[in-house]
């Protein structure tokens, strides 16, 4: 199972309520919508309409940047270009890092420009760069949002700028969120600069939790009249990173101070231990009619699961091999499962990969082992 199958299972897993830990309700969120995972096991630790529409408002700016990273890593894009604000990028409304059209500016500080400074004429810079168009820059955010995953969403700019015909989630926007850390990690740290200057213009950074929280690193602010004032907020603490989501405040302290409470509550009373490393092997599998009788069996990538305080201790798994296993096996093809519980009560069932591939037998082999199973021999 690729990371792509694997990453969606994964966010599927919910924290066990066992005996003997402590995990208290959710505080009160004063948001319209909020959302809390974990970003090691993909565990939702608290959600509120999580799959309701709603405005994303700047927050659009998450995918905008997603698909800038992935032109710059691919080559279509660098850093040092030396790109020129068209006269639609330059009249756009909003929020602004103070493009001068007659001032080529470089990729580098455009994306500075869009990331701390919110800047709208920057995101149709960037959009017309890699695209041509904005038009044509939405459908290649469409396009990468659903295949992130990002199932309840549709973009119709890069900005966030008000329009019938773009919303999200608060659950979709979680998934981004840890796309771009997971995906871009070398991008990220932009979004921990607590101010940016550009054309002699200071501006900070509207994320309050930068300079309250030292454990928080980024993300993303978004505001409008009919939005309201959103957050996206990452922390990492204790070696583990927690992504909220906190939309529909009623101001900027506010939704600071709300995301705050989530972070802090799913630090506080849970815990995210490593059941599996990355190609680690469980066990074997009987591979019939391949070239090998066996194959390694593990995950591509580290397995975390996230549960109560307390519980940590008390995770037992079981591997359980698949049956009549056939060759020709690919690297990442189900051919197992490992069944976790805590405190002895069923925890999840989780799928367990091929770590190397097995083709197939020649066909003596592939025959003597038809054989042996139509005798029912192992």
């Amino acid at each position: 199972m690729n990371r792509r199958l694997i990453a969606p299972f994964l966010a599927s897993v919910l924290v066990a309520q066992t005996a003997g830990a402590f995990a208290p309700p959710v505080p009160q969120i004063a948001a319209k919508a909020y959302y809390l995972t974990d970003f090691q096991s993909g565990v939702t630790l608290a959600a509120q309409d999580a799959d309701k529409r709603i405005e994303p408002a700047s927050l659009t700016k998450l995918l905008t940047a997603y698909v800038v990273f992935k032109a710059v890593k691919e080559g279509r894009l660098k850093m040092d270009q030396m790109l020129t604000v068209s006269t639609r990028g330059w009249k756009t409304e909003g929020s602004r890092m103070f493009l001068d059209p007659k001032v080529p500016v470089s990729v580098d500080d455009l994306i500075k420009g869009m990331i701390v400074q919110s800047g709208n004429d920057a995101c149709v810079t960037l959009a017309e760069a890699v695209a041509g168009s904005e038009d044509v820059f939405a459908q290649m955010m469409n396009r990468e949002a659903a295949r992130l995953g990002m199932k309840n969403s549709h973009f119709t700019n890069s900005t966030g700028l008000p329009d019938p015909n773009l919303y999200t989630t608060t659950a979709d926007l979680g998934i981004l969120a840890a796309a771009i850390i997971r995906d871009y990690p070398e991008f990220y740290p932009t979004y921990s600069i607590k101010s940016f200057t550009y054309n002699k213009i200071k501006q900070d950074n509207r994320n309050l939790l930068l300079e309250r929280d030292p454990n928080v690193d980024g993300m993303k602010t978004g505001h409008t009249s009919s939005a309201g004032f959103n957050l996206i907020a990452s922390s990492h603490r204790d070696g583990r990173r927690l992504i909220s989501v906190v939309v529909g405040t009623t101001g900027d302290t506010i939704r600071a101070d709300e995301s705050a409470k989530l972070l802090n509550w799913g630090v506080q009373f849970h815990d995210t231990p490593k059941i599996v490393a990355a190609g680690q092997a469980l066990g074997e599998v009987r591979v019939w009619k391949g070239a090998s009788k066996m194959a390694k069996a593990g995950f591509t990538r580290d397995l975390f699961i996230t549960v109560d305080k307390g519980d940590a201790g008390k995770i037992t798994k079981e591997f359980v091999p698949a049956q009549n296993v056939m060759a020709p096996i690919q690297a990442g093809q189900q051919i197992g499962t490992l069944k976790l519980n805590v405190a002895g009560k069923p925890l999840r069932d989780v799928p367990v990969v091929a770590l190397e591939n097995v083709p197939e037998a020649g066909f003596f082999g592939r025959m003597w082992d038809s054989l042996r199973m139509k005798l029912h021999l192992s």
